[in-house]
């Protein structure tokens, strides 16, 4: 069977059906430690998700929030926009200190409120945020996911977003934690994937814990019944059909909580992976006619080693081990790991928790956020994850702190991972961590990170690591494919990143694509691999820059 495999994939390689990835390396350089300090507060990005006090336990209060990383007004600077909730019982926003919030970056680290300038406050319990521009008019749109109310923003270029979700058909009423934006059919227009979790309600919510103790805690999610996802069908006159029947999506219940876009099995095709909580995880395969095949099992992603489903939550899909192929992280409940799962090349994919070390680092965490990104610039992405348990009650019953710091997980450029939170400036900063989001909000070309925490301020967290190490940052815009370049494939050396806003948990970063160079020094060749099936190749780049490609 092994040789067959390695037959076809050779068969493939010489078609050109799959580029065999380049065989040059990032240059060594000399090791930095990671270094992050959180300046939020002095950087003016002060925003704090409303969390209850502790009380009656309404379920809907135990999987907040997310946000997007994305450049609202085209100044070339990531901003930052926040979920927020909503009052329980009336799930609406009685006052400012439930609206969303937009901040706008003006440059050298320092963030400012503009959200009614923007008309973002929201309505209704907000969960997640997904960025893309759905129209293709050059403006950076926003989808934000709720519980029973979901909207679509659409950017005006004037500084200003208007509510189209009414005329858009993107529907309402069930619990959508976020979106994903990607071309599934290859026409040049984004469509909308939304996440739905469980079928819940105020009139229907369940409260569970120690009743002869007096203590309440959020139930278990098998309590509840699952939902199917929702795919919308971009029409390109600002409306959206619902696909989901048609594309094989309804007859897949789960728990949805976060989506990864990549062509996993690189047949020019966008796929999703979407994690479940408590149940088994989907890997929904594009067939390229309209429809997708579930193969979560049959690829080995549907479940960990253990044979069980877990608590999973945030994830991303990015390429670990620079092979060519996009793998996948995530993160689940202390006790479960964060699971890795590298992709064979064969369709399938191989769990590495144990093998690439992630297994012991993260037993004893709980971790909502999953990031894979080069946060040192050696070549190879390391894994951020946000860090917290659902329950703030937990220490009652376990000896698991509900509030944790966020970690992070150097690639040693051999597959294994070391975690340098500590050294790196977290280990002291416990909290609620919840959605998170990757850029370089500061223009040095080394990447920060933003936290959505519950019931504390916002964390930012400035990459201020020493070291040489050279960078590229890669924006694309389409000309035939979608204009953000969603889908589209790039390559620097032997590192690939697929063009994608889906990533991390209830969250999207658009912020272009970044690569760490190590030490080299010397001009970068760029190998796009557009949506439309273009190749495009651009030779002699500079590094420690940032680079614009027009799909040509």
């Amino acid at each position: 069977m092994r040789s067959l495999a390695l037959r076809a994939l050779l068969i493939a390689i010489a078609a050109g059906t799959i580029t065999a990835a380049p065989i040059d390396q990032p240059p060594a350089a000399a090791g930095s430690t990671p270094r992050f300090h959180n300046v939020a507060d002095v950087a003016g990005l002060r925003f704090t998700h409303t969390y209850p006090s502790a009380g009656s336990k309404y379920f809907v209060d135990s999987a907040p929030g997310g946000l997007a990383v994305f450049d609202y007004n085209g100044d070339g600077r990531p901003d930052i926009f926040f979920t927020n909730g909503a009052a329980t019982p009336s799930l609406d926003k009685p006052s400012a200190a439930y609206a969303n919030r937009l901040f706008r970056n003006d440059g050298n680290m320092r963030f400012t409120d503009v959200t009614d300038a923007a008309g973002v406050r929201g309505i209704g319990y907000a969960m997640g945020a997904a960025a893309a521009d759905y129209d293709n008019d050059g403006h950076v749109d926003l989808f934000v996911a709720g519980v029973r109310e979901n909207q679509l923003l659409r950017n005006r270029g004037d500084g200003r977003f208007e509510d189209v979700t009414k005329q858009s058909r993107i529907a309402s009423g069930e619990w959508a934690v976020g979106g994903a934006w990607f071309d599934y059919d290859n026409d040049g227009r984004l469509d909308l994937m939304v996440v739905h979790y469980v079928q819940w309600s105020i009139e229907a919510n369940r409260s569970c814990g120690d009743e002869g103790r007096g203590v309440q805690i959020y139930c278990d999610p098998r309590v509840f019944k699952g939902l199917p996802n929702r795919l919308y069908r971009n029409k390109g006159d600002g409306t959206f059909e619902d696909v989901s029947a048609k594309a094989g999506l309804l007859a897949h219940v789960g728990k949805g909580m976060s989506a990864a876009v990549a062509d996993f099995n690189r047949d020019g095709r966008p796929d999703v992976f979407v994690t479940n909580d408590t149940v088994p995880n989907f890997l929904f395969t594009n067939n390229g006619d309209g429809t997708f095949s579930e193969d979560a099992l049959m690829s080995g992603v549907s479940v960990t080693g253990s044979g069980r489903p877990i608590s999973s939550m945030g994830t991303d899909a990015e390429d670990y081990d620079n092979d060519g192929f996009p793998d996948i992280h995530l993160t689940a409940l202390s006790g479960e790991t964060f699971p890795l799962f590298r992709n064979d090349s064969h369709g399938g994919f191989v769990e590495e928790t144990q093998a690439s070390g992630l297994g012991r680092l993260s037993v004893k965490l709980s971790g909502w956020c999953s990031i894979v990104a080069d946060m040192d610039n050696d070549g190879w992405k390391d894994i951020f994850t946000a860090n917290s348990h659902v329950n703030a009650r937990i220490g009652d019953f376990q000896a698991i702190n509900f509030k944790q710091p966020n970690a992070l997980f150097v690639n040693d450029a051999r597959g294994h991972f070391t975690d340098a939170s500590e050294a790196a400036g977290f280990g002291a900063a416990a909290a609620a961590h919840r959605g998170c989001g990757v850029a370089d909000f500061d223009g040095d070309g080394r990447l920060d990170v933003v936290v959505l925490t519950l019931g504390t301020p916002a964390e930012l967290w400035q990459n201020t690591t020493s070291g040489s190490n050279s960078w590229l940052i890669v924006r694309l815009v389409g000309t035939t494919s979608n204009r953000d370049g969603i889908g589209a494939v790039v390559h620097v050396g032997r590192q690939i990143r697929t063009m994608t806003t889906a990533m991390g948990y209830a969250s999207s970063s658009y912020g272009g694509l970044h690569f760490g160079l190590g030490a080299s020094a010397a001009p970068v060749r760029v190998e796009v691999e557009w949506p439309s099936g273009t190749k495009q190749v651009v030779e002699g780049l500079k590094v420690d820059t940032v680079v614009t490609i027009t799909e040509r």
